[in-house]
């Protein structure tokens, strides 16, 4: 829904975000090729917060996703804010963030998944290494990403993996 974009359509959407778009001039050819750049967007803007000395963390969506009490756990406590809030943090998660948007659940769940090709992996791997970000298939962690571990289900933070 959002690919196929020019250059110049690109640097100016990210431009409208706020962040300076000139880095990411590209031409977006399909939908999985925007989400890669507006991701590399967002990691960059996130990584140089953090070289400004700035505390701020990371959460990958995976891990939200797989263990949902624990990462809620993981994210008050680092924003130290009372445990108690677990569940309903983890209950938010059941209500469309996007639900007044072109972007919501019901009309997003209207289209196909795009496949994730061979081909469509190596284009959108050299993207990645185009902005230094975590390549499709290693496990994505950047510097500063909060996590939990279910082994013995201490909470930790990764810093500067």
């Amino acid at each position: 829904m959002l690919g196929h974009l020019s250059g110049r359509m690109t640097k100016l959407m990210v431009d409208s975000m706020g962040f300076d778009g000139s880095a990411f001039c590209q031409r977006v050819e399909s939908a999985m090729a925007c989400g890669v750049v507006l991701s590399a967007v967002t990691t960059t803007s996130y990584l140089d917060l953090r070289r400004r000395g700035f505390d701020v963390r990371a959460v990958r969506y995976e891990d939200l996703v797989a263990r949902p009490l624990g990462m809620c756990r993981v994210i008050l406590e680092f924003c130290r804010l009372p445990a108690s809030l677990v569940t309903l943090a983890v209950r938010a998660f059941d209500v469309d963030s996007q639900r007044n948007c072109v972007l919501a659940r019901s009309v997003i769940g209207m289209f196909e998944e795009p496949q994730l090709t061979e081909q469509t992996k190596a284009r959108l791997n050299e993207l990645l290494k185009q902005y230094g970000m975590p390549l499709i298939g290693d496990p994505g962690i950047i510097e500063g990403t909060l996590t939990c571990q279910d082994t013995d289900k201490k909470f930790s933070v990764l810093n500067g993996l």
